[in-house]
C-alpha cells in the first residue's frame, strides 16, 4: 500500500508485458496440463495480458472526494485504502483468467496476496506470478501455494492477517467458504457455478445462433462456467437448428490440444469424464434421445475424451436441467411464447449468464430485463471481457470481477470529518 498508483501501474503493465512476451510457451504449459486446445491457451493467456493492463489503469483511478460541508472551517473527506491481505483461490479450466481477474486487481488497489493455485494445472499458474515477480513485485507481495485445498482455504480464512477472501469454483465449496470468511468478518467475492440458458426464437438468424452457440458450448470441452447449458429452440425453428448444430458438431476436429486443428481436447480429469458419462446415463434413463454422441470417440484409449453429445425429448425437470454438466453435453428443448421461455430459463438456483437469439428489439430488451443472470449475451457469445463486469447471482454468488467497479472489493472507504 506504500507504493503509489502510480508505481504499481507502471509494475502490472510490465508484468502484462512480459505475459505477453511468453504467450507461447506458457500456453503449451496449459494445454499440457489442462488439455483445451493450443489456440485456446493463446488466447487465454493474451487474454489475461489485456486483463493486467486493465486493472494497471484502474489503481490510478481509485478516486477519493470531498463532500460539501455544512458549515465553514469544516472539510469533509473521503478517502479510498487498500483492504489488506488477499487469499485468493482459484480452479483449473481457466488458470490464468481466474488468477489474474484476482491478483491484478489486488495489486492495482495496494493489496497484497496469498494464491491458492489449482493443483491440477500448476505450471501455468506459476509462470504468471512468475510474471509479476519479474516485474517488480515488491518481496512478499505476491504468493502462490498448493496443496490440500481444505485445510488450505481453513487456515488462510480463519488467520488475522487475511482481510479479503476471493473464489472462483463450485457453489458448494463456495457456500462453505462464504461462511467460514462471515464467521470471522472477512470480505468475500464468490463466483460460483453457472447453468446459462440459451433462446433461440424464431425471428433469429439460426445459422448465426448455431456458429455461436457451438463455439461456445464446445471452447474448452463444456468446461467453462458460462457455458450454454439449456438450449431452448422456438418450436417452428427447432429441426432446422438441430440439423445445422449437429452438423457443425460432426466437424469438430477430437484430438490432442497440442496437434494443429485440433477444436475438441480432452476433459481435464478422470473424475469429470465419469461425471460426465454417468450423467448422460442418468439423462437417457430419465427418457431423452441421443441425436449424436453419447460416448468417449473410437480410436482414443488414452485420454479422458468424449464425444460432442446432443439429447432431444429432454423436460425441464431432467437433472442436465436442474445440475450443471460441465462438459460437452447439449440438451434440446422446445418453447411456444417468449414469456413461457422466460419462465422456464429463470427456473434454477444458479444465475450467471443468460444468452438470447432474437431480431426483434422489444424481445432482446425484454429479455435482457427480465433473465434472471449476472450476464446476458444478446446476438453474441461474448460476455467475459476486462472491461466489463462479470459475476452472477441467486446461488452463483456475489461480487463482480472486471469492469470499472471491480476495484472496489479491494478498497475500503474511509471518512473523515475536519
Amino acid at each position: 500500500k506504500n507504493v503509489s498508483a502510480y508505481e504499481r501501474s507502471k509494475i502490472l503493465r510490465k508484468a502484462g508485458d512480459i505475459v505477453r512476451s511468453r504467450a507461447d510457451q506458457i500456453a503449451k504449459l496449459m494445454t499440457l496440463e489442462q488439455g483445451k486446445p493450443l489456440v485456446e491457451a493463446k488466447m487465454e493467456t493474451l487474454g489475461a495480458a489485456d486483463s493486467i493492463d486493465w486493472y494497471a489503469e484502474e489503481g490510478r483511478r481509485a478516486y477519493g472526494r470531498i463532500i460539501p460541508a455544512r458549515a465553514q472551517g469544516v472539510f469533509q473527506y473521503v478517502f479510498k485504502e487498500p483492504v489488506g491481505v488477499v487469499a485468493a483461490f482459484t480452479p483449473w479450466n481457466f488458470p490464468l483468467n481466474q488468477v489474474v481477474k484476482k491478483v491484478a486487481a489486488a495489486f492495482a488497489a495496494g493489496c497484497t496476496a496469498i494464491v491458492k493455485g489449482p493443483e491440477e494445472t500448476p505450471a501455468s499458474v506459476a509462470e504468471l506470478i512468475k510474471a509479476f515477480d519479474e516485474a517488480g513485485m515488491p518481496k512478499g507481495s505476491i504468493n502462490l501455494v498448493y496443496g490440500i485445498p481444505a485445510e488450505i482455504s481453513s487456515y488462510l480464512i480463519a488467520h488475522p492477517v487475511i482481510r479479503k477472501v476471493t473464489f472462483t469454483g463450485s457453489t458448494a465449496v463456495g457456500k462453505q467458504l462464504a461462511a467460514l470468511a462471515g464467521t470471522h468478518m472477512k470480505r468475500a467475492t464468490m463466483e460460483l457455478g453457472g447453468h446459462s440458458p440459451a433462446i433461440v426464437c424464431e425471428d433469429a438468424d439460426v445459422n448465426a445462433a448455431v456458429k455461436i452457440l457451438s463455439a461456445n458450448k464446445f471452447r474448452n470441452a463444456g468446461q467453462v462456467c458460462i457455458s450454454p447449458n439449456r438450449f431452448y429452440i422456438q418450436e417452428n425453428r427447432k429441426d432446422e437448428f438441430v440439423s445445422a448444430f449437429i452438423e457443425r458438431a460432426k466437424k469438430l476436429k477430437i484430438g490432442n490440444g497440442m496437434d494443429e486443428g485440433v477444436e475438441l481436447g480432452p476433459l481435464s480429469t478422470a473424475k469429470r469424464l465419469e461425471e460426465i458419462e454417468k450423467l448422460v446415463e442418468t439423462t437417457k434413463n430419465e427418457g431423452a434421445k441421443v441425436l449424436m454422441g453419447g460416448k468417449r470417440p473410437a480410436g482414443f484409449n488414452k485420454g479422458y475424451y468424449y464425444e460432442p453429445t446432443v439429447f432431444d425429448d429432454v423436460k425441464d425437470n431432467f437433472t442436465i436441467m436442474k445440475e450443471e454438466p460441465f462438459g460437452p453435453l447439449v440438451p434440446i428443448l422446445t418453447f411456444k411464447t417468449f414469456d413461457e421461455v422466460i419462465e422456464r430459463a429463470n427456473d434454477n438456483d444458479l444465475g450467471l449468464c443468460s444468452y438470447l437469439y432474437t431480431n426483434s428489439m422489444d424481445q432482446a430488451h425484454i429479455g435482457s430485463e427480465k433473465l434472471e443472470s449476472g450476464c446476458v449475451a444478446v446476438n453474441t457469445g461474448v460476455v467475459a471481457i476486462a472491461e466489463a463486469p462479470f459475476g452472477g447471482i441467486k446461488q452463483t454468488g456475489y461480487g463482480r470481477e472486471g469492469g470499472s467497479g471491480a476495484i472496489k472489493d479491494y478498497l475500503n472507504v474511509k471518512y473523515t470529518h475536519m
